[in-house]
């Protein structure tokens, strides 16, 4: 069993064939998908998602792109959406400094808002980090002196000092396609480091597919190719991935009901 911990459902790539989609995951042995929020008020269309699929759930939060948008939610607001059943995680927030489309204060001034709702619900903050490790460092080196929160660095690509901050901190540190492309040796030599009970995988889909893939439309069925180049860049099964990164899930990802899935899968 494989789970594909961040995608984005929502998006119009996928419109009129998302049952389709998940129907392929399946067949892949991704059992399970998160459809990852990127601007708090497009919410009620990615719960509607989650609520139509049993497989799927969400988070909820504002992505770091359209954080000078949506600028001034308070925390309270975020929290009482994560109150909804299918709701396991705080996010994407964070920062980005390569496109840059928001102001560099409201992303950080709103990756602290989701990073206090992380902290009072308990669900796991996802991690947006591209370019900025140095203040996402500080950020999360302050922060978690507050008070601890459970949270990931997703589709990382970051430098190895970031990730081995995570670990401190002991955040968990997810992969997505770019770990499967040829230029990525750097960042297949950090995913070698870490240590086992952190990782997970993810596509980020509908962007970034892995290899033989990339430069098309990335679903959730492609996390086994991701997974795939994992267990070879780690020198385990494949079994031993799907095994660990799934153990790994479920432990970060508190709200989904584990044994009803792991049931599910030995069934299968």
């Amino acid at each position: 069993m494989l789970v594909d911990s961040h995608c984005h459902l929502d998006f119009p790539d996928f419109d009129g064939e998302r049952a389709d989609l998940i129907e392929r995951a399946r067949a892949a042995g991704v059992e399970l998908m998160v459809t990852i929020c990127t601007h708090i008020r497009k919410f009620d269309q990615i719960r509607a998602i989650a609520e139509d699929y049993e497989n799927v759930y969400c988070s909820v939060g504002t992505h770091p792109h359209n954080a000078g948008t949506e600028r001034g939610i308070p925390v309270e607001d975020i929290v009482a959406l994560a109150a909804h059943p299918k709701v396991v995680a705080i996010g994407e927030a964070g920062l980005d400094y390569f496109y840059d489309k928001a102001p560099r204060d409201a992303q950080a001034e709103g990756l602290r808002i989701h990073i206090d709702a992380a902290r009072q619900t308990g669900l796991p903050l996802v991690i947006h980090a591209r370019d900025a490790d140095d203040d996402m460092t500080a950020i999360l080196r302050e922060e978690m002196g507050k008070g601890a929160f459970p949270a990931l660095l997703h589709c990382f690509s970051s430098g190895r000092d970031l990730a081995l901050t995570g670990i401190e901190l002991g955040l968990y540190v997810s992969f997505s396609g770019i770990l499967t492309f040829k230029r990525s040796e750097e960042l297949r030599e950090i995913a070698k480091e870490l240590p086992a009970d952190r990782l997970l995988v993810e596509t980020d889909a509908p962007y970034l597919a892995p290899q033989p893939k990339r430069g098309k439309r990335n679903e959730p069925a492609y996390t086994a190719m991701t997974a795939a180049v994992l267990a070879e860049t780690r020198g385990v099964s494949e079994e031993e991935i799907a095994r660990q990164t799934t153990e790994n899930f479920f432990r970060l990802f508190k709200k989904v009901p584990r044994e009803a899935y792991l049931t599910k899968a030995a069934a299968s």
